[in-house]
């Protein structure tokens, strides 16, 4: 523990120092990004390549906090002459301030076409339909023309809340959505029951987004929900379009290491392939640096600290994370009780990913 604590200091301390005592910048110490490219990504990128010949319109969708670092550059190539729209999910947790430089950068690179969503409220989720049928309907289908139905390809990095788009743009123009009477393993799925009538099953399992085999896909919190690409699902009626959910896709190599670091920050790359203790230094050294200093007021510090160790003491002693350790003596081995720093750092990022360290944009 001791030794852990020790790198984290020599990671901040010495030359670098902002003249307000925060680092001007990170020490990575010369780590590498190619290990954090989980296996199944490369079939899931395959699978989308082929599902892109029947694909109308791409909705690419990016994780608001990350409007720049999230973009994949291979899924930039697949995009070709079709319509694009991008969402910038989650903007509940970004930084509203920011909007207007993020456009401009986006302008920049050729993004016409940005909607900022909320998954949690349906406020600006109800343009995504109108401006995809716009843009249909302003396109040439070169090789789908006589279709009379659209398909929509959804992709972007993991963990951005593909499926949770889904789910609201089904409820919002279907006015169907996916009922927790209907979640589980079981074989029958239950309508939920109305005032004095009995539960009835459903009628079409649609509400579902289903996999190829049949089965409900979950939407969760972690990367690597979605690990193949899956059936249609209607969303619309008229015009009757589909989209298609994809798993989340990192490119093979990040372009650097703080790009990979922003994503594992917003959950894009798991926890323990990067390390909660850097992770969780990084996110320091990123409030401090945007002087978001919010984290000092819900850890109760006495001020902001450069150093992650003060943070991590004071979160494992308010959140009673600690642990038993083996101590050899002369008298033979002693149980002691210690912080425990790794699960400190967790609720540290897990408090930055609920958003209660203040709305902060990465990028």
């Amino acid at each position: 523990m001791r030794g852990w604590a020790a790198a984290l200091r020599a990671a901040a301390s010495g030359p670098g120092l902002a003249l307000g005592g925060f680092r001007e910048r990170f020490d990575f110490g010369g780590r590498d990004v190619a290990s954090w490219f989980p296996g199944h990504m490369a079939k899931g990128l395959r699978q989308m390549r082929a599902s892109l010949r029947r694909a109308d319109c791409l909705i690419e969708v990016r994780d608001a906090r990350i409007p720049l670092s999230g973009c994949n550059p291979m899924l930039q190539e697949a995009l070709g002459v079709r319509p694009h729209i991008l969402v910038l999910n989650k903007m509940d947790l970004a930084d509203p301030r920011q909007q207007p430089t993020v456009l401009e950068h986006l302008k920049q690179q050729g993004c016409s076409h940005v909607v900022f969503t909320d998954c949690q409220r349906d406020g600006n989720i109800k343009k995504i339909i109108p401006l995809a049928a716009k843009l249909l309907g302003d396109s040439p289908r070169y090789h789908r023309a006589e279709s009379t139905e659209y398909n929509i390809l959804v992709i972007g990095v993991p963990n951005v809340g593909k499926s949770s788009l889904i789910n609201s743009l089904r409820r919002l123009h279907l006015k169907k959505g996916i009922s927790p009477w209907c979640l589980g393993s079981g074989r029958s799925r239950w309508r939920s029951p109305g005032a004095g009538s009995r539960a009835q099953p459903l009628a079409s399992l649609t509400v579902f987004l289903l996999s190829p085999k049949g089965k409900a896909t979950a939407v969760g919190g972690e990367p690597g929900v979605t690990k193949a690409v899956l059936t249609r699902i209607q969303v619309c009626e008229k015009p009757l379009m589909y989209l298609v959910d994809t798993p989340g896709v990192l490119p093979p190599k990040l372009g650097d290491v703080e790009t990979g670091m922003k994503l594992a920050l917003c959950g894009a790359i798991r926890d323990h392939l990067v390390g909660e203790d850097v992770m969780a230094d990084y996110l320091l050294y990123t409030l401090n640096k945007q002087q978001q200093f919010r984290y000092v007021q819900h850890y109760g510090l006495a001020r902001a600290c450069n150093t992650i160790e003060p943070v991590l003491k004071c979160v494992a002693l308010a959140r009673g994370r600690t642990q038993k350790v083996k101590v050899l003596t002369g008298t033979g081995n002693v149980n002691v009780t210690t912080l425990d720093y790794p699960a400190a750092a967790y609720e540290f990022l897990r408090d930055f990913r609920a958003g209660r360290l203040g709305r902060v944009t990465l990028d």
